[in-house]
């Protein structure tokens, strides 16, 4: 049984009632073709192997005891708080299997966010951690001669570590040993897997904004605009210490873990590596140390780069014991903090040299680091559907989708490249066929990533066998031509630079509010909802500009010249209402909810609140909606099911969308015209 505290309220509700009234179990996806590509494999890792995520005994029990219910649905106490546990870990399924379908920014956006509600708390408190990265790569990387995206690149690269760990028996048993988890049951160990592999995999590359100036400059003071090296102009950083210094709390704590003393990251994640990989790969605590204080003030003497694994690593050192608090972080936090120092340049350049022929250690076996070896695999893998920022980056041939099947603990890629670029393959495969017949004309033709992948030396995974030891997880790779299908992108005129989600659904949340509401006090009724109601009112934020498409309408941060929209009528109301009722019956029905109305008729058994609250909470118990639908529905289903509803009903479709013409103004500048 995947989601055990909707089974037990479902029981519960049967005793209670006499009657089957749910709340029913929610469905997996199934691929019908194969059961271990990555959606399914994913997916059913949180679906099945993560049962009885965050579950609390001693709140259970206290709820039995007092005979209230301590979780919170649309309000708090509106239902059992194991349920509500259960209810978060499906809008992480919903939201990643959205995401794996689309790979679009905004659906990584929901990724991120469940992650950061189940294992930090509020998503409010490390959003500008999130949100600055997704928005630097946006505005700044088109400045940049190669740079591809890291914001989706970071969620899929989630996704891949779930399905490794969900398909492949020797890697989870290696990582059970490795942390002394052998006594722990299969979904024990999964929530320790899901919440440190998220910490490594999705934040690996937060500290690319400190990257990037780098390489603008780099990018605009190119020697002969084609390599770097001496005479480059360049960035270093100073005072470093600002990021790195651990505070009291930090050093107390970490001395207390490893009964040393530690001031800076640098110095606690050059021990942790150390004492993992130094034996092997022949270095000392003292070399690694030297190497982590001169990378961003030296970066002339690691080839003129700029290694945001650096970054990455102690920004989110900082924000773990900020948010976290120090007194919270256990050795689990620091291999996830040195799994991303090492997986960009350290690993590679300074350890185990891996394109050096004299100097060139083994490969990192996955027993000597686990959470490292896992993000370096899956980084090198995650080379698809990336949105090239970079002006060169633009112009290389790149795969657009990729399949995976990951039966038997194997890894079979199959990478798919637009068929319209069929005369920049046929032409490198002309060009190579050439330089075979006579190597000394000229260096040997490249069309990445294309030709890593198909070329006889096979690049792409020989260089990845170098990195890391596949023999836990043979590899093959394929490349193959396809038509580009991008339908699932939803991709629309409208647009910002600056367009925050977040605080977007807190002000959309707080619509009917008094004016003078403060954004305090927005903030906390809308964190006061629950995971699942938040992202409900994230998600009708965020297809705003599919509706505004329908209406021939667009957003837009600049000015244009353009018919300005400064209210929608009817006819506009005609048109995105029923989109957004059929948005609210799909989504409800992904989490489970069903067409009902014994809510509003049962016998209500509590008298210490109104009976419209009552009747509401037992809403949320059941899973039941009387606006709801049940099946398999087309769209004109749905629409038909809209023009039945009454008035009222119809409004909460509406309404809203005037208020967020106001929202946009005061929050983002935006402003609304119309084609």
């Amino acid at each position: 049984m995947a989601y055990t505290a909707l089974e037990t309220m479902r029981e519960n509700n049967r005793a209670r009632f006499g009657a089957d009234l749910g709340p029913m179990q929610p469905p997996l996806y199934v691929n019908p073709r194969r059961k271990n590509d990555l959606k399914s494999a994913a997916l059913r890792f949180l679906h099945h192997s993560c049962e009885g995520l965050r579950f609390d005994k001693e709140t259970e029990a206290r709820e039995q005891r007092e005979g209230v219910y301590l979780g919170k649905s649309l309000r708090p106490g509106q239902i059992p708080y194991n349920m509500q546990m259960d209810l978060d870990r499906l809008c992480l399924e919903k939201a990643l299997e959205t995401f794996i379908d689309s790979g679009v920014a905004e659906d990584a956006y929901a990724v991120y966010y469940c992650f950061l509600e189940l294992f930090f708390g509020q998503y409010g408190k490390s959003k500008k951690m999130v949100e600055l990265l997704s928005e630097y790569e946006a505005n700044g990387s088109s400045l940049l001669m190669k740079h591809r995206d890291h914001y989706s690149h970071s969620v899929y690269v989630f996704a891949l570590g779930l399905a490794i760990y969900e398909t492949n028996a020797a890697f989870r048993r290696g990582f059970r040993e490795f942390y002394h988890l052998e006594d722990r049951r299969d979904n024990e160990a999964a929530h320790v897997f899901l919440e440190y592999w998220g910490l490594t995999s999705l934040f690996h590359d937060i500290g690319y904004p400190f990257e990037l100036p780098f390489e603008q400059v780099l990018s605009y003071f190119e020697v002969n605009r084609q390599s770097r090296g001496k005479g480059s102009l360049y960035l270093a950083y100073r005072d470093v210490g600002a990021l790195t210094a651990l505070d009291e709390r930090a050093k107390t704590r970490f001395e207390g873990l490893y009964g040393r003393h530690f001031e800076t990251s640098s110095e606690l994640l050059a021990y942790d590596i150390a004492r993992k990989l130094g034996a092997v790969y022949g270095f000392d605590e003292a070399y690694l140390l030297d190497i982590l204080e001169r990378k961003p003030t030296r970066p002339e003497q690691f080839g003129y780069f700029m290694d945001h694994a650096f970054f990455s690593a102690a920004r989110l050192c900082r924000e773990l014991a900020d948010v976290l608090g120090a007194e919270q972080l256990n050795p689990m936090h620091v291999d996830a903090l040195s799994a991303i120092l090492l997986h960009n340049s350290l690993y590679k350049f300074s350890i185990a040299f891996y394109k050096d022929k004299e100097k060139g250690k083994p490969p990192l076996k996955a027993g000597l680091h686990p959470l490292a070896w896992l993000l370096m695999l899956c980084d090198e893998l995650q080379c698809w559907d990336r949105t090239a920022y970079g002006r060169s980056s633009r112009t290389e041939l790149h795969p657009m989708a990729a399949h995976f099947d990951f039966s038997g603990g194997a890894i079979c890629a199959e990478y798919d490249f637009d068929d319209a670029e069929s005369e920049k393959i046929e032409a490198f495969d002309r060009a190579y066929a050439a330089w075979e017949k006579d190597p000394a004309s000229g260096e040997e033709p490249r069309l990445k990533a294309y030709s890593d992948m198909a070329g006889k030396k096979q690049r792409f995974t020989a260089d990845i066998e170098k990195i890391v030891d596949t023999s836990l997880a043979p590899l093959t790779v394929r490349p193959r031509l396809r038509k580009a299908d991008r339908r699932g992108k939803h991709t629309y005129l409208s647009g910002s630079s600056f367009l925050h989600l977040y605080d977007f659904a807190v002000a959309l949340h707080a619509r009917n509010m008094p004016a003078d509401t403060t954004p305090e006090a927005m903030e906390a009724a809308f964190t006061a909802l629950s995971l699942e109601y938040q992202l409900a009112t994230i998600n009708r934020a965020r297809y705003f500009a599919r509706y505004l498409d329908a209406i021939h309408c667009f957003y837009t941060d600049k000015p244009v010249d353009y018919e300005l929209v400064t209210h929608f009528g009817m006819r506009d109301a005609a048109v995105f209402a029923p989109m957004e009722h059929e948005r609210w019956v799909r989504e409800h029905q992904a989490m489970g909810w069903r067409y009902g109305t014994a809510y509003e008729k049962l016998p209500l058994t509590s008298v210490q609140t109104p009976e419209k609250d009552a009747r509401v909470a037992l809403r949320e118990q059941l899973r039941c909606h009387k606006r709801m639908m049940d099946g398999k529905l087309t769209h004109d289903e749905i629409r038909a099911h809209f023009k039945r509803l009454p008035e009222a009903d119809k409004d909460k479709d509406y309404k809203p969308f005037n208020r967020l013409l106001e929202l946009l103004k005061q929050f983002d500048g935006l402003r609304i015209y119309r084609l």
